[in-house]
C-alpha cells in the first residue's frame, strides 16, 4: 500500500510540473506579442535665427581714484573728524596728531629765523664802515674781503634759518591730515591716543572715489585672441554688462578697456578692466561682480537647452526620425544665451527635435509627435 501511494503522487508532480511549464511557455509567448505604447512628445523645428553668445568672467570691482591716507609726522592721535562710510571733498580734515611738539620747532625756529636776520643786519653795519677806511688807506683791502665774507655769510645765514622754519611748519601743518582726493571714507583701525608713525604699515584710512568704477576681470589667451579678432567685426562687443553680487544686472552699461598688454605668465591670462558710470554710487570698491560679452551671429541654429540631455560632458537631442521613431544625436555647442543653446554641429536646418519626456526617450522608440508636422509611418 505504501508504495502504490507514492507511486501515484509521484504522477501527479510529474502532471504538475508539465502543466506548469506548459502555463509558462504561454505567457512568455504573450509577453513577446506585447508593444509598449507610442509615447506623446513635442516637437519643434531647427530653423536658422539671429542669435548672440554671451560668456560671463568674474570681476572685482575698484573706484575710478583709490588713494590710501598715511601720516607724514609721528605723534599720537589726537582727533578723528570722519565716520566709517563717509563721504569727503578734497581738503577736508580727516584726522589731528598732536602737535604742541611741532609748534614748539616751529617757534624755535622762527627764534633761529630772527638770530640770523641781527646777525646779517650787524654784518652789514661791518662792511659799511669798512668801506669808506679802505679808501681812505686806513685798513687793507683784505680786511674789506673778510668783512664782504663775512655779510655773505650772514645772508646765508638767514636763509637757511627761513628754510628750517618753512620746514617746522610744513610738519606742524601735516599734524592736519586732510583728503587728498574727494571719496568715500574706507576703514579706520585706529583709535584717539594711538601713536602714529609714517612706517606704519597699515593706512588710516582709504578714500574711493566711485563716480565711476573700473571691473577689472581676466580673459584666458585664446579667449582674447578671439574677442580681438571678433571685436573687428562687432564692434558692439566693446559694449558689457555687468552682473551684481544679488544677481541682477546693473542698469548702466559698461566699456572695455585694456588694462594691460602682455600674458600673465602665472596665470596665461590678459587682465583687461570695463568701466561703468556710477551715479547712485551703488557699486563700491572691493566688490564682486560679473562680466558679460555678448557676441552676435547671424543664422544660426538654436535648441531650447531642456530638450537638450547631457551624459558625461557630452551633449544630444532626440530627433524625430521615419516611421515616427526618434533618433539620438550627438551634438556640439557653440555657446548659450538665456535659456538657450546656440548649434555648433549635430543638427541640420528643418530637423524636428524633441521639447519634452527626453528622460524616457530612447533610440529607436515609437513617439506620437505633436508641435510641426508629423512625420508619416513608411
Amino acid at each position: 500500500m505504501t508504495k502504490r501511494f507514492l507511486f501515484i503522487g509521484k504522477g501527479l508532480t510529474a502532471s504538475m510540473l508539465i502543466a506548469s511549464l506548459l502555463l509558462f511557455s504561454c505567457a512568455g509567448n504573450q509577453q513577446e506579442s506585447f508593444e509598449a505604447p507610442a509615447v506623446d512628445v513635442d516637437f519643434m523645428d531647427v530653423h536658422p535665427a539671429d542669435a548672440a553668445v554671451e560668456k560671463r568672467y568674474p570681476g572685482t570691482i575698484e573706484g575710478m581714484v583709490n588713494v590710501d591716507v598715511k601720516a607724514q609726522v609721528s605723534g599720537y592721535l589726537e582727533k578723528i573728524y570722519v565716520k566709517e562710510g563717509d563721504y569727503v571733498q578734497q581738503g577736508q580734515t580727516l584726522f589731528k596728531i598732536k602737535d604742541d611738539v611741532y609748534y614748539e620747532q616751529v617757534e624755535n625756529s622762527q627764534a633761529l629765523v630772527q638770530a640770523a636776520e641781527a646777525a646779517e643786519e650787524s654784518a652789514r653795519i661791518e662792511l659799511q664802515k669798512i668801506k669808506p677806511l679802505v679808501t681812505g688807506k686806513v685798513v687793507t683791502e683784505l680786511q674789506l674781503q673778510t668783512a664782504e665774507a663775512s655779510y655773505a655769510a650772514a645772508k646765508a645765514q638767514v636763509a637757511q634759518a627761513k628754510a628750517g622754519l618753512g620746514s617746522s611748519r610744513i610738519n606742524a601743518g601735516f599734524t592736519l591730515i586732510k583728503a587728498p582726493v574727494s571719496g568715500y571714507i574706507g576703514r579706520i583701525p585706529n583709535r584717539v591716543g594711538n601713536l602714529i608713525t609714517p612706517t606704519d604699515m597699515t593706512p588710516l584710512t582709504s578714500l574711493s572715489e566711485i563716480n565711476q568704477v573700473y571691473v577689472y576681470f581676466s580673459l584666458s589667451e585664446a579667449d582674447y585672441i578671439a574677442f580681438m579678432q571678433d571685436q573687428k567685426q562687432d564692434e558692439g562687443m566693446n559694449t558689457v554688462e555687468l552682473i551684481m553680487a544679488t544677481g541682477a544686472v546693473y542698469e548702466q552699461k559698461g566699456r572695455i578697456e585694456s588694462a594691460s598688454g602682455n600674458v600673465d605668465r602665472a596665470t596665461g591670462s590678459v587682465p583687461l578692466k570695463a568701466v561703468f558710470a556710477n551715479p547712485d554710487r551703488i557699486l563700491r570698491s572691493g566688490g564682486s561682480g560679473k562680466i558679460v560679452i555678448r557676441k552676435n551671429l547671424k543664422q544660426v541654429l538654436t535648441i531650447p537647452m531642456a530638450s537638450v540631455k547631457d551624459i558625461q560632458n557630452k551633449y544630444f537631442v532626440f530627433a524625430l526620425a521615419d516611421r515616427n521613431k526618434v533618433a539620438m544625436k550627438p551634438i556640439e555647442i557653440a555657446g548659450h544665451t538665456g535659456n538657450t543653446y546656440i548649434l555648433k554641429s549635430g543638427l541640420q536646418a528643418g530637423e524636428k527635435v524633441a521639447l519634452n519626456r527626453i528622460d524616457v526617450l530612447a533610440e529607436g522608440m515609437d513617439v506620437k509627435p505633436t508641435g510641426g508636422e508629423k512625420v508619416a509611418a513608411k
